[in-house]
């Protein structure tokens, strides 16, 4: 199975490392963040030891990564700052 995560930051990297535990099958990262996937991909990828999966994950920016993806999942989106909260309506 080939699942693909675009985004790459907390949400899409604690999402990576749960599908990983789970040795769900091929794991892609993707994110336009220069280096930021194939960085958290080699991360996770070390922690193979520790967590004793055998799913392989890989990091990338460029889309096409995505094709024969059985399962894509978008965690992608601006982080949320101070004061774009919903106020009293």
């Amino acid at each position: 199975m080939k699942v693909s995560i675009i985004g790459a930051g907390n949400v899409g990297g604690l999402l990576a490392l749960r599908l990983l535990e789970f040795n769900l099958g091929e794991i892609v990262l993707i994110d336009i963040a220069e280096g930021l996937a194939k960085g958290k991909a080699l991360d996770l990828e070390d922690c193979s030891a520790v967590y004793k999966y055998n799913s392989r994950i890989k990091g990338s920016q460029n889309f096409e990564e995505i094709a024969n993806s059985n399962i894509v999942i978008i965690t992608a989106g601006f982080a949320r700052k101070p004061g774009c909260y919903a106020k009293n309506f």
